[in-house]
C-alpha cells in the first residue's frame, strides 16, 4: 500500500507559475513509476506526464511539452511538477500517481493514487 498526497495547487494568473508536491509513504518509493493526470470539469482524466524509477526517462503530454517539467526526489520520497506558463486551460484537478513498473504512460498501469489538488488558471 502506498499512499500518495498532492499539495501546492492554488490559483494563479495566466503566464504564473505553480509547483506541484507528491508526497509518498513507505520505503519502495524508487520502485514506482510515478505519473501526474488531470481532470477538468466535465472531461475525462487525462495523462500529463510520468517519471521512470531512477527519474531517466520521462513522457510528456503534447499539451504540456516546454511549460511542464516532472522531477522525483528518491531520497525524500517525492514527486515534482513545475509548471510554468500556465494557461486558463491548464485548469483541472491534478492527481499524483504510482505504478509498480520502471516507466510507464498507460493509465492503467498506475494503481495508487493521491486525492488531488486543484489547479485554477484565471485570465
Amino acid at each position: 500500500q502506498v499512499q500518495l498526497v498532492e499539495s501546492g495547487g492554488g490559483l494563479v494568473q495566466a503566464g504564473g507559475s505553480l509547483r506541484l508536491s507528491c508526497a509518498a509513504s513507505g520505503r519502495s518509493f524508487s520502485s514506482y513509476a510515478m505519473g501526474w493526470f488531470r481532470q477538468a470539469p466535465g472531461k475525462e482524466r487525462e495523462f500529463v506526464t510520468s517519471i521512470s524509477w531512477s527519474g531517466g526517462a520521462t513522457y510528456y503530454a503534447d499539451s504540456v511539452k516546454g511549460r511542464y517539467t516532472i522531477s522525483r526526489d528518491n531520497a525524500k520520497n517525492a514527486v515534482y511538477l513545475q509548471m510554468n506558463s500556465l494557461k486558463p486551460e491548464d485548469t483541472a484537478v491534478y492527481y499524483c500517481a504510482a505504478s509498480p513498473r520502471v516507466w510507464t504512460v498507460v493509465a492503467g498501469s498506475f494503481v495508487y493514487w493521491g486525492q488531488g489538488t486543484q489547479v485554477t488558471v484565471s485570465s
